[in-house]
Parts: structure tokens; sequence; C-alpha cells
């Protein structure tokens, strides 16, 4: 069984998520990055279960959709996961993704 970490900038996705949605309500935003967290629980027992980022195939990253996010990972050896962002699906994924981690 493998362990799910967040990297820091997966982590401030996660803050500015929360900041955005706490504007109308804390109670919401609290909830909401909670459930976020939640589906990716998964990971730990299914590694595989996400599938293969289609933007970036041959980085072999993956994701798991939860409502409106794409929760992009990667497998790391025996270990587990590593949480790599959390962005909002209706923004441009590879501009969003690419420059944050400098892939391109």
């Amino acid at each position: 069984m493998g362990k799910v970490a967040w990297t820091e900038k997966a982590s401030s996705h996660l803050q500015a998520i929360y900041d955005y949605i706490a504007g109308d309500s804390k109670t919401y935003a609290t909830r909401f990055t909670l459930s976020l967290i939640k589906a990716t629980l998964k990971l730990e027992t299914m590694p595989n279960c996400g599938r293969i980022v289609p933007e970036l195939p041959e980085y072999g990253f993956r994701e798991v959709i939860y409502q409106n996010y794409r929760i992009v990972y990667r497998l790391i050896g025996n270990e587990g996961v590593e949480i790599l962002a959390a962005l909002h699906g209706s923004r441009n994924f590879k501009k969003a993704f690419c420059e944050e981690w400098e892939i391109f």
C-alpha cells in the first residue's frame, strides 16, 4: 500500500481553491477541499486507476477527476504517488501545468 504525498505546488493549488471558494463560504470551501483530498485516497491502494494525462502521454503523468478539477499525479516506484497539481478543467492545461513545472 502506497502513500499519497502532495507537492508544495499542488498544496498551493489546493490553498488557492480554498481561498477562492472561501470568498463566498468558508464552510463550503473546507468541505470542498477536504472532498478533493479524499478523492485522491483511492490512489493509496489503486495508483494506476487514473488515466494518463492526454496532453502529456510521454511523461506518464496520470490524473483523477474530481468535479471540475484535474488532479495530476505521478507514480513514485513502490512508495506511492505524488500529487503534482490540482487544476480547474477550464484552464489551458498545457500552459498552466507545463509553465509551472518548466516541462517545455
